[in-house]
């Protein structure tokens, strides 16, 4: 398949332009959090994730609920939250109810850890909008994304 193949320049230009954008934005984000913290993105936004179901005791997810969170498959949410585990920035324990239930909960170091690392997110992420906003083909997406009601409804 060539770019100019019928197949590939018949679907959305948008879905291109969003593609690419994410693309960048993870990418900046990617070596940001590794060079600052040995973290990858996929390991900062699980523990973002908990981080907001963390309110004390009960503060935590099913493992099927991390992976729906962390848009993953079962078994890389599995060797994710392994990996976390064994840096000691998350915990599993069955559920109290229902032996079957395994649940993920971050710990104090976890959340420290995410705390110090998040400046370096976010200036990360800006710098990675601004510079797709001049591209003229990201423009429009990088505002949209960049914008208060954007940040709001990510945080929520």
């Amino acid at each position: 398949m060539t770019a100019t193949d019928p197949a590939l320049t018949s679907l959305p230009q948008g879905w291109f332009a969003l593609s690419r954008l994410h693309d960048r934005i993870e990418s900046r984000l990617e070596q940001a959090l590794q060079a600052g913290h040995d973290l990858s993105v996929r390991e900062y936004s699980l523990l973002a994730v908990l981080s907001r179901q963390h309110g004390g005791v009960g503060g935590h997810l099913r493992m099927a609920q991390v992976a729906d969170a962390v848009v993953l498959s079962q078994s890389a949410t599995t060797r994710l939250v392994s990996r976390l585990e064994d840096r000691a920035l998350l915990t599993r324990y069955l559920c109290d109810t229902d032996r079957r239930g395994i649940y993920t909960d971050v710990t104090p170091a976890g959340l420290e850890l995410l705390e110090a690392a998040r400046p370096t997110h976010d200036s990360a992420l800006c710098e990675a909008l601004q510079e797709a906003a001049k591209d003229p083909e990201l423009t429009d997406l990088a505002r949209v994304v960049s914008s208060p009601n954007a940040t709001a409804v990510a945080r929520k």
